[in-house]
């Protein structure tokens, strides 16, 4: 087996600085979309395909509300009992 030398690496620390900045909330973004898309956009789509009508014309799907219940279990049991984290 041979072995290769590697020169040793320059190592900065920057435990000495003091401001350290702050880390944004990373999932922001990603929440306040499902948001809007929960309170709007699901709206937007459905009147977008609403009414849904057979190829002759006869028969017709309208979806006029929808609504999200409360979560039946909290994020903690979900997590303790292998569950998913849904409303009805």
């Amino acid at each position: 087996m041979s072995s290769v030398a590697v020169a040793p690496r320059a190592r900065k620390s920057f435990s000495r600085l003091k401001h350290v900045l702050d880390l944004p909330n990373l999932i922001d973004i990603q929440k306040t979309s499902f948001d809007w898309f929960m309170k709007e956009g699901l709206r937007e789509t459905i009147d977008d395909i609403s009414p849904i009508e057979d190829y002759t014309g006869t028969l017709a799907v309208e979806f006029a509300e929808y609504e999200f219940g409360d979560p039946q279990f909290t994020i903690q049991e979900c997590r303790e009992k292998d569950l998913t984290y849904q409303v009805p």
